[in-house]
């Protein structure tokens, strides 16, 4: 059996980042240090982190006061800014400088006094964050269907931002929609989706339709891991989500001959490479390619709480 492997896939500079991050403050501050959510959506790289000493809580309450507190990398609302203020908590923030970039558009859009239409998923924790910068003037639109749905006149005067990590092909197709019904929107040049999620996609539009089978590694609440699959299945070829190499079925390599294996944006490559070696020892995985579409070389820069003293 053929094995393709996707370059790019697995981790993106804003999960590098974030990941850094955690590890640097734990090393700086000594356990516990909390985090607010998952750092990212990754069960491995969460359990990992814990097991070092982070605490992982889904709000602030549960958090000590005074101790040190590590926003996720899917950024955050001013609401909950104001609240670890309240509670003198030292913040660490590990938004990813992608969503970060989103959040000033959208602070931007509502104070020129626009209606900003926000394309993403009804409670992802980038779009709760994204929203609260202005949630007063701000619509969720989920899909096509949405657009003739929202409570807005046809010459509303509408700006659209949107989660970073959606699948390109789909939020093409919204924007087409708001585009329709609001001529004088005022749509990005080039959408928000990130650079890591539109280059993954692409590599599995281009390499999927080769092979019987794609093999997506990532966590069910990974959104970018969800549309790898997504994509996949739209290009015509069968596709399947797994967590780790544990997750494989034998079933589902029934003549099979080609088989694509990638990894979400928050998938770390000792995942990759322990499902690689799963797939030759036990379902007949013989001549592995890797197959490089586009090199990747962004690195985003730390936030100075957690550098050494001096730089």
């Amino acid at each position: 059996m053929k094995v393709y492997l996707a370059s790019p896939r697995g981790f993106c500079a804003g999960v590098e980042r974030a990941i850094e991050i955690v590890e640097r403050a734990l090393d700086l501050f000594n356990p516990p240090v909390y985090v607010r959510k998952e750092i990212v959506h990754n069960l491995h790289v969460v359990e990992g982190l814990r097991r070092r000493g982070a605490i992982f809580v889904d709000e602030l309450d549960q958090v000590p006061s005074g101790a040190v507190t590590i926003f996720s990398a899917h950024g955050v609302s001013p609401a909950v800014r104001d609240d670890a203020s309240a509670r003198g908590l030292r913040i660490i923030d590990a938004t990813c400088p992608l969503v970060a970039k989103v959040h000033v558009e959208a602070i931007r859009y509502a104070k020129e006094g626009y209606t900003i239409l926000m394309i993403g998923h009804d409670g992802h924790e980038e779009v709760e964050g994204t929203m609260g910068e202005a949630p007063e003037r701000m619509l969720l639109v989920t899909s096509v269907d949405d657009v003739a749905k929202l409570p807005l006149p046809n010459d509303a005067r509408v700006a659209v931002l949107t989660q970073t990590t959606l699948s390109v092909d789909d939020t093409a197709e919204i924007l087409a929609a708001i585009r329709r019904r609001f001529p004088t929107a005022d749509t990005p040049a080039k959408d928000d989706i990130c650079y890591a999620t539109q280059n993954r996609q692409s590599a599995v539009k281009q390499l999927a339709p080769r092979c019987d089978l794609v093999l997506v590694i990532g966590s069910d609440n990974s959104s970018n891991s969800q549309r790898l699959k997504e994509v996949a299945i739209q290009h015509g070829t069968r596709a399947h989500l797994v967590s780790d190499k544990d997750g494989l079925k034998p079933e589902w390599f029934d003549g099979v001959a080609s088989v694509l294996v990638t990894a979400g944006a928050s998938a770390p490559e000792n995942l990759v490479r322990e499902l690689i070696e799963r797939l030759c020892s036990d379902f007949g995985g013989r001549d592995v390619e890797e197959a490089v579409l586009i090199e990747e070389n962004v690195r985003f820069a730390l936030p100075q709480e957690v550098l050494p003293s001096g730089s």
